[in-house]
């Protein structure tokens, strides 16, 4: 059995453990309200660029424009999202585990897969298993999102545009509530426009011309569809911290109480001892 001074050190320990763990809590629950309002508001906008886009598609064609056009996918990437802090629960992992179940699936569909990979531990975890990471970056703030997600488009766009990729696929945690996300996996080029239930007759009036509005709509799709990902994975990290926070703290107690019983019990053992040894040495001078 530990001393009792061992004790006290564990559950002085635990509490300073404990005051950490409460403190993150907090955090995070006052970044995920923020993280929340940006969700919030940036979905609606997402949806109905989408609803935009489903219906130019519907009447201008999939030749229309690049990024419509579908061909044999042999090289892709994939944009996976992930966080730079752990402390978060299955965050992280649950999207390492998707990419590689995603990879392992496709295994024999695409003949070149590389990994764009935001976020320091998606890219240790995916390096460390030796799989093809061609780009990183840090995990985004809610300031910085828009900037991230611009940079990233552009840059598949450019290379789908070159004939250097065949498609590009989107891994994210798709928020839902504090205690549920979960992991989707989208595909962003060629864009796949939602179908319409009943396309309207005739064609729009395209000004100043279909290609100009084509070529403003479908890029901005394909940011606002990365910037919306990148504000569902903030808003996810901060409720799987949180969730993980509280449960921790709660641990925490638990522990708490351990010890302390464990404690009480070993000093009232030692009370009991010193009093039988003072009455077995009274009794020993009695005679």
């Amino acid at each position: 059995m530990p001393s009792l001074k061992a004790i006290r050190t564990r559950i002085q320990s635990v509490k300073n453990t404990q005051k950490i763990t409460r403190a993150l809590k907090l955090v995070a629950a006052a970044r995920l309200r923020r993280a929340q309002e940006n969700v919030s508001a940036a979905r609606p906008y997402a949806v109905a660029l989408e609803d935009v886009i489903a219906e130019v598609a519907a009447r201008a064609g999939n030749d229309a424009h690049p990024l419509l056009a579908t061909r044999p996918m042999k090289r892709v990437e994939i944009v996976v999202l992930t966080a730079d802090r752990g402390l978060a629960g299955a965050f992280n992992s649950n999207i390492n585990r998707a990419t590689e179940r995603y990879l392992a699936e496709h295994s024999q569909d695409f003949a070149e897969v590389g990994l764009a990979v935001v976020g320091r531990k998606g890219r240790d975890y995916l390096r460390r298993r030796r799989h093809n990471v061609t780009s990183e970056l840090g995990f985004p703030t809610s300031a910085t999102a828009l900037a991230e997600a611009r940079e990233i488009t552009h840059n598949v766009i450019e290379r789908y545009r070159d004939g250097k990729l065949d498609g590009v696929f989107l891994i994210y945690n798709e928020f839902k509530s504090a205690i549920s996300q979960s992991v989707r996996v989208e595909q962003l080029l060629p864009v796949r426009p939602k179908k319409l239930d009943a396309a309207a007759g005739g064609d729009f009036l395209y000004e100043p011309s279909k290609e100009v509005v084509l070529d403003t709509l479908v890029p901005l799709y394909v940011e606002i569809e990365i910037y919306r990902a990148m504000l569902e994975s903030i808003a996810s990290f901060f409720g799987s911290q949180m969730t993980a926070m509280d449960s921790a703290t709660k641990n925490a107690n638990e522990m708490i109480g351990k010890y302390t019983l464990q404690y009480n019990r070993g000093r009232q053992a030692a009370i009991t001892k010193e009093l039988l040894e003072i009455i077995g040495g009274a009794e020993a001078l009695k005679g």
